[in-house]
């Protein structure tokens, strides 16, 4: 069985660029790679790690008419196999991160309670 990489230094910074500007947003180690967690919950914003085929994803929350649309875009795209509203995305040297802060944004604001969400700002919403 192949080993899992490690995530990048510089994606883990990116990610904590963007996941850091949301309120009582955690970061904390997981069974592989990084995740981040709303407050002192469960409940899970983002998790990013290397695949035993050595490549990088991350995993977050979505709409689940954005969880359809998600599965049928394909790469870099795809819809995980656990947790019906869980989406992810290849990250590699070429992802666009601008992009990337806006759908971890958005599932920041599908785990967290309202009072945290509203302190969010959200273009178009």
């Amino acid at each position: 069985m192949a080993q899992r990489p490690d995530v990048p230094g510089e994606f883990v910074a990116r990610l904590r660029a963007i996941l850091g500007r949301l309120p009582d947003c955690r970061e904390e180690d997981a069974w592989t790679g990084v995740r981040w967690r709303v407050g002192g919950t469960t409940a899970t914003v983002a998790h990013v790690f290397g695949g035993e085929d050595q490549l990088h994803r991350i995993v977050f929350r979505a709409e689940p008419d954005e969880v359809m649309a998600f599965q049928h875009l394909g790469a870099p795209y795809f819809k995980s196999e656990w947790g019906g509203n869980v989406v992810g995305m290849l990250i590699d040297e070429d992802t666009d991160w601008d992009e990337l802060g806006e759908l971890l944004t958005d599932s920041f604001c599908l785990q967290a309670p309202q009072r945290l969400v509203d302190l969010v700002d959200r273009p178009g919403a």
